[in-house]
């Protein structure tokens, strides 16, 4: 196994059902379920007594595999001398397997889940460890059990949720009715999608991963196809320049750009070449020509009046990439040249716009898809293009991986939790993009860094989501205030810290 695919595995991001199969294939080799449940507990408890003086603890246990790790937390956080009180929902007698093993080893009472435990518990300024519901619930939290999460958050008690706050879907991050504010996640092996997919990751606070002796092993046999976003994995293949390279080399990106919104087109255009593209040529109508030649340094700028000029300055091989969409407005034209560019068999990225003018016959851009080509909608594009929650059902991960099938394309779902999803079931889902990239332009940005790093030869999908990490930290160094146009003054020191970062962990 290459350092890429270990990385791969390192950052995997397991769904419900993966780590349920992983449980299985680690029992099956020989650790005992009973064994799992016992380190997790334990996990749980050591994060707690580690971040707080010792206080009363209510631990809330659910029916399943949650509730029994809940019961070996309360049981750890007794023996070392906390005031724990544990509330079951349902019957104790009920309990099966391994959890009803862990509820047998509580010597103390087990109080029934009830509102008047919260209120006459005297629990403040206690702890509550939330043990209700796991990372696979699959509907909706009713009853008692939501009557008490939903005054969880008012409690000036802190949370501590194991695997995730009781409500959230660990596969989508969606919140199956309710869920409360943790200040803690404790989770297991591997974290999972609705850790970092929002609303989950805010919710979950800040999250902790243990090992509870699940070997590295099962991955082999999970092989999972989703992870978070980072270097780790796809770093090794990022294209920087050698002693040999010349700009001939490094690519050269095709802009279309726009007529009337210019500033578009000239961010991206700009972006590609921070991103390392030799060459970036700017395809301007003539009417706009003068203001793209006046305001581009370092890039060129040829007139193209129509398709048919369009399709002239494609059929330059050496224009390998090309984008199509920010500012180019919604008309024919912009249909023209995008399945120009298809049949050219560039290397492409569609945005905007050039995603948008095929609202009402996607089937026909799907087709035209050929060679390596990477979508960057927004929620609104991606809904015009793939169609709404009745098309495509499901969160933000599921719907971008079916869009990806569908479309033959690389698809980059811009958020603060952004997802990239490659038509062969992979995807990567990046973590906290600061909110300040909410501004006009960032998204051009983001296109031209992705055209930068496929006109220098990188895999669509790991281009974007290079690009996307890129794009993040840039406006992380940048914070409140940023403008679009500072992301791209703003990429040399990302890519520094990313070349500095790949230094340190050597060669491949």
């Amino acid at each position: 196994m290459n350092e890429a695919s270990e990385a791969w595995r390192r950052h995997a991001l397991l769904s419900p059902a993966e780590m349920g199969e992983a449980d299985r294939l680690t029992i099956a080799g020989g650790i005992p379920g009973s064994v799992l449940m016992e380190n997790a507990g334990r996990a749980v408890a050591d994060a707690v007594s580690r971040r707080w003086p010792r206080r009363p603890v209510l631990v809330l246990c659910g029916p399943g595999n949650n509730g029994g790790d809940g019961f070996v937390a309360a049981r750890i956080l007794a023996e070392r001398g906390w005031p724990v009180r544990a509330a079951l929902l349902g019957d104790r007698q009920a309990l099966r397997g391994d959890a009803a093993v862990a509820a047998g080893r509580w010597t103390g009472p087990v109080e029934p889940l009830a509102m008047a435990g919260l209120e006459g518990a005297g629990i403040a300024p206690g702890l509550v460890i939330d043990a209700l519901f796991g990372a696979g619930l699959a509907r909706p939290i009713e009853g008692v059990a939501r009557d008490v999460i939903a005054v969880l958050g008012d409690l000036p008690a802190p949370v501590v949720a194991v695997d995730v706050p009781s409500g959230v879907d660990g596969a989508s991050g969606e919140v199956r009715g309710i869920a409360p504010p943790a200040a803690l996640t404790v989770t297991f092996f591997r974290r999972k999608p609705g850790h970092v997919l929002l609303p989950g990751r805010v919710l979950c606070g800040e999250t902790l991963l243990a090992q509870i002796g699940i070997p590295a092993a099962v991955l082999d046999q999970v092989a999972p196809q989703v992870a978070a976003n980072h270097p780790d994995w796809w770093a090794a293949g990022f294209p920087w320049p050698g002693p040999g390279s010349h700009k001939y080399t490094r690519g050269h990106a095709l802009v279309a750009g726009g007529a009337v919104m210019t500033g578009a087109g000239r961010l991206a255009a700009r972006a590609a070449a921070r991103a390392g593209a030799g060459l970036v040529t700017v395809a301007a109508p003539p009417p706009a020509f003068a203001i793209y030649a006046g305001a581009l340094t370092g890039v060129i700028v040829q007139p193209a009046a129509g398709v048919g000029a369009f399709r002239d300055l494609l059929a330059d091989r050496r224009r390998n990439a090309a984008l199509i969409g920010p500012g180019a407005g919604v008309g024919a034209e912009t249909r023209d040249k995008t399945l120009a560019i298809l049949a050219a068999g560039k290397r492409a990225v569609l945005d905007a716009d050039a995603l948008t003018v095929f609202a009402d016959e996607p089937r026909a851009l799907f087709a035209a898809i050929r060679s390596d080509c990477v979508m960057t909608p927004h929620e609104g594009e991606f809904a015009r293009v793939f169609g709404g929650a009745k098309e495509l059902p499901g969160g933000r991960l599921e719907r971008a991986r079916r869009a990806a099938r569908a479309s033959g394309a690389v698809v980059l779902l811009k958020g603060n939790d952004t997802v990239v999803a490659a038509p062969d079931g992979r995807a990567t889902i990046n973590e906290g993009a600061p909110p300040e990239l909410a501004t006009a332009g960032s998204g051009d940005v983001l296109s031209g860094i992705v055209v930068g790093l496929l006109a220098q030869g990188m895999p669509a999908f790991e281009a974007a989501a290079a690009a996307v990490w890129l794009h993040a930290d840039a406006a992380r160094r940048l914070g409140p205030g940023l403008l679009a146009e500072d992301l791209v003054e703003a990429l040399p020191a990302a890519l520094a810290a990313l070349k500095s970062r790949a230094s340190r962990r050597g060669p491949a």
